[in-house]
């Protein structure tokens, strides 16, 4: 199926790559349909890249790759909304902004993504050890330099 993006162009992605979230994101409850990008094989940041409005992509990563002890606690019914039987098969994601010279993520808000059906939803934890703008990473020169 075709993609368009105001970043990209219009890309190709198949039909059995949409992750679905049917209560949206917050603040985006009628964004459902998404897609992941990947900008390399060995790509820690990819574009969750909406299906259906082009300008509406947002940067996310796999939170284990910067905090190593952060998890998502999923209770029974939160398993059974995403159709989950084992946590293995389950693939977490968090939104990531910039903000001066840091890269932070929303470890308050993860991205819970159901891999077998590519079924997710936005979780909002209530833990307060997490943050919206937890730092992930500074950005380093070479990094300012690349994109400049």
């Amino acid at each position: 199926m075709e993609v368009r993006t105001t970043r990209f162009g219009v890309i190709d992605i198949a039909e059995d790559r949409v992750i679905t979230l049917p209560k949206g994101l917050l603040g985006f409850p009628r964004a459902t349909r998404f897609c992941l990008l990947e900008p390399g094989d060995d790509a820690c940041f990819f574009w969750l890249q909406s299906v259906d409005e082009p300008s509406l992509a947002f940067v996310v990563t796999d939170p284990s790759l910067f905090v190593t002890d952060y998890s998502v606690p999923l209770r029974p019914e939160q398993m059974s909304e995403l159709g989950l039987s084992r946590l293995e098969d389950a693939q977490v994601f968090v939104i990531v902004n910039k903000v001066d010279q840091q890269l932070t993520g929303n470890l308050q808000g993860p991205l819970v993504i159901n891999t077998l059906t590519r079924a997710g939803d936005q979780l909002v934890l209530a833990e307060k050890r997490w943050t919206t703008r937890h730092p992930l990473v500074r950005v380093g020169a070479a990094a300012r330099a690349a994109s400049a």
